[in-house]
């Protein structure tokens, strides 16, 4: 194929050889990534084999107590249901690679390991097999060649991939390390982050295997290794993957495009389930990523725990912010004199730019030796390096007004930092303007318990609905990615230890990336126990159970404090042991997924081509958005028109895998103004594994133009089975 492109493009100056391949994909699909010419890249896009051709692009990163806070939110007891879950399961976590010393991978007390796992456990100069044990199976590496990615925005956290990888599987960024832990490390006892939230830390299936697939460096992930290590996980026998990457929001590929969509795709044909962080481009609308239907989308969310950073005035107030920082300052000691940004701009430097600490815009001589107060009216400059330049100018502390990302501790080592929102901020401003000397200490942190209201949605977490269909309500859930305690990479970075500390076996990281192995390890612990179950069973278990109530009883709630929607955090936040006995599931098949590229738009000959299935043909009606909403058998139900006078119909059909005999009733939330008829309203099951279909009518009787939310939910009095949905009136 690749020699006959070459003569294909019509080159003036043929090349003297074919052009390199780089990666062969050949066990869940076919094909390759190969050096190419605009022209030639052009050609092979008209062979009649080829499905898509893409660049090769650089994917972002999405970069304890969380496992309890979910059991607590179950009101279930662990131990029963526990015991149900067991057998051996293989999460395949395709990240940063691993750092196998961590204690979160020790194998004591595993059996063997699965005889159907073919993985490998490949060298490096600084990686041995004997790395690998019966917790930690398989560990492979990718190299990207240099230049071989291009950026997907200019402004992308991780920007182009410019160098080549480590030749190890050994994680050099700790992202990886961080998010295989949380989704199936051993427990280890008395875990912290130097003093902070010390604890037992455990994964969510802890019983279950790791295989690692590096496919990032801190230079950014090739979308061509991402897709090869996908193939290979497939191959080598994983049950659930786990992929905490994806691409700018403002760069939303196709779905055939998308290196992730694509693997995906063809992961859940061969019976594997593959998880996704849906980005952190939150709050705004729109933003969610990785929102292939076939993929399981997570959002990110707070646990009952926060990090107190309180600040002590010279009049003797107590304000409470939030961060965490190891400073040596103390009630005892010193007070330091307090200055507002504003009051100490530099020479020329306007008063805006000095109050929210822009760099070079403080007066040293002004600030040295003080606590600066600093602002985030503009988001131009990040909490981080803020916190930098008042370091940098000699502060000995920085209190940040700003409400957003408060819900999201920074970590600032051993500089002192806090933060505060608006309200507690005007209280320090007014303590600066009415006091002729004013000081101020910033404690050390503490860990606060038993947090409430949790959980939240992350202000970070990407909302929905989906950029390239909103058919398909994303993301599906919600877990936690808030200040989540999980094995890391020990940091070779003074910066990063505290003084007089060596080097912590464990970080506190947030992000979706976070959030995404909490659902694979549950996804694990359910697969565990229902071995038989296909992917989206397994999804819609998850989804259906999930809990839309905080710690208080109420509604969960956004960072806004606004209740928080389907767009939001999809079915709620995850309840594992619900999951494991869901009552009915919603199974997506395969011919749902080809019938929804038919009806996105896609030609019924690139669907055989893309599935495999030459028999294959579109159904009536397509191309037709409107028409996934309602004949996709999803765990969620979103209608993107709605208009006055028109109703729209739903069908889904649900399958009962809890007792014989059971009887299923309907009960509906639904805002004013939106009429909703679900028939018929009672679903009878005479035995297990069978199927009842209903409808669900939608109807505008006034309701408020723009997106409305709620959910119809069945239940036997023992079980709850709730569907969400998102309609849009127009």
């Amino acid at each position: 194929m690749l020699s006959s492109v070459v003569v294909a493009s019509g080159e003036l100056e043929p090349r003297l050889s074919t052009p390199s391949l780089t990666h062969s994909y050949h066990h869940a699909f076919e094909g390759f990534v190969a050096e190419l010419t605009e022209e030639e890249a052009a050609a092979l896009s008209d062979h009649e084999r080829v499905v898509s051709v893409f660049r090769d692009r650089a994917l972002q990163l999405h970069t304890t107590r969380s496992w309890d806070f979910l059991d607590t939110q179950s009101g279930l007891r662990t131990d029963r249901l526990g015991r149900r879950a067991s057998g051996d399961v293989i999460i395949g976590v395709i990240d940063t690679g691993v750092w196998p010393e961590s204690q979160s991978f020790n194998d004591a007390g595993m059996g063997d390991v699965p005889a159907r796992w073919r993985g490998l456990c490949m060298e490096g100069p600084d990686f041995k097999k004997s790395k690998c044990n019966k917790k930690l199976i398989g560990a492979r590496y990718y190299g990207i060649q240099a230049g071989s990615a291009a950026p997907t925005s200019s402004n992308a956290s991780l920007g182009a991939v410019t160098a080549a990888m480590t030749g190890s599987p050994r994680d050099t960024v700790g992202h990886g390390t961080h998010c295989a832990s949380t989704a199936a490390g051993a427990v280890v006892a008395d875990a912290e982050y130097y003093g902070l939230a010390r604890g037992a830390a455990k994964g969510g299936a802890p019983a279950s295997r790791v295989a690692t697939y590096k496919v990032c460096s801190m230079g950014g992930c090739s979308s061509s290794a991402l897709l090869k290590a996908i193939d290979d996980a497939v191959s080598d026998g994983v049950d659930v993957i786990s992929i905490s990457i994806g691409m700018s929001s403002a760069f939303a590929s196709d779905f055939l495009s998308d290196p992730i969509a694509l693997g995906a795709f063809h992961a859940h044909q061969r019976g594997v389930l593959v998880v996704c962080s849906g980005g952190n481009d939150g709050p705004n609308p729109y933003t969610v990523v990785n929102s292939a239907p076939w993929i399981l989308t997570v959002a990110a969310s707070s646990i009952d725990r926060t990090f107190q950073s309180s600040i002590v005035l010279g009049n003797g107030n107590v304000v409470k912010g939030v961060a965490i920082n190891f400073s040596n300052q103390s009630l005892s000691g010193d007070r330091f004199p307090l200055v507002f940004g504003a009051q100490a701009a530099g020479r020329y430097t306007p008063a805006s730019e000095a109050s929210n600490c822009y760099p070079g815009s403080l007066d040293v001589q002004k600030v040295a030796g003080k606590m600066v107060v600093c602002v985030g009216t503009n988001s131009m400059v990040s909490r981080r390096v803020k916190k930098l330049v008042a370091e940098g100018s000699g502060a000995s502390g920085l209190v940040l007004i700003d409400d957003t990302e408060k819900d999201v501790p920074l970590d600032a080592g051993s500089f002192a930092f806090s933060q505060v929102g608006a309200d507690l901020g005007a209280q320090i401003l007014d303590y600066i303007n009415s006091t002729k000397n004013p000081t101020a200490v910033i404690l050390p942190t503490e860990d606060v318990k038993l947090f409430k209201p949790a959980p939240m949605v992350a202000s970070f977490s990407a909302r929905g609905p989906g950029g390239l269909t909103e058919s398909i309500l994303k993301p599906d859930l919600m877990a936690p990615g808030v200040s989540i305690l999980a094995a890391a990479m020990p940091s070779t970075d003074k910066a990063d230890v505290p003084d007089g500390k060596k080097p912590s076996a464990f970080a506190i990281k947030s992000g979706t990336s976070m959030a995404c192995p909490h659902v694979a390890g549950a996804a694990a612990f359910v697969k565990s126990a229902h071995p038989g179950w296909s992917p989206s069973m397994i999804r819609s278990a998850l989804m259906t159970t999930a809990t839309t109530r905080n710690n208080l009883g109420q509604p969960v709630a956004s960072n806004t404090g606004a209740v928080a929607t389907g767009h939001d955090m999809g079915a709620g936040e995850i309840s594992p042991l619900r999951a494991l006995s869901p009552g009915l599931v919603f199974d997506t098949t395969a011919k749902d997924y080809l019938n929804f590229l038919c009806y996105y738009g896609y030609k019924a000959k690139l669907v055989r081509m893309v599935s495999g299935d030459a028999g294959f043909a579109c159904p009536r009606g397509a191309p037709s958005p409107d028409l996934i909403a309602t004949g996709i058998n999803y765990p969620s139900i979103s209608v993107p028109r709605l208009a006055a006078g028109k109703a729209v119909t739903v069908s889904r059909t649900a399958m009962n895998v809890g007792p014989s005999n059971a009887t299923y009733t309907a009960t509906v939330e639904a805002p004013a103004g939106l009429s909703l008829k679900v028939l018929p309203e009672r679903l009878v099951f005479s035995r297990r594994w069978t199927t009842a279909a209903y409808e669900v009518s939608f109807g505008s009787a006034g309701a408020s133009k723009g997106y409305a939310y709620g959910a119809v939910t069945w239940s036997d009095g023992a079980h709850s089975v709730r569907t969400p949905f998102a309609v849009n009136v127009v």
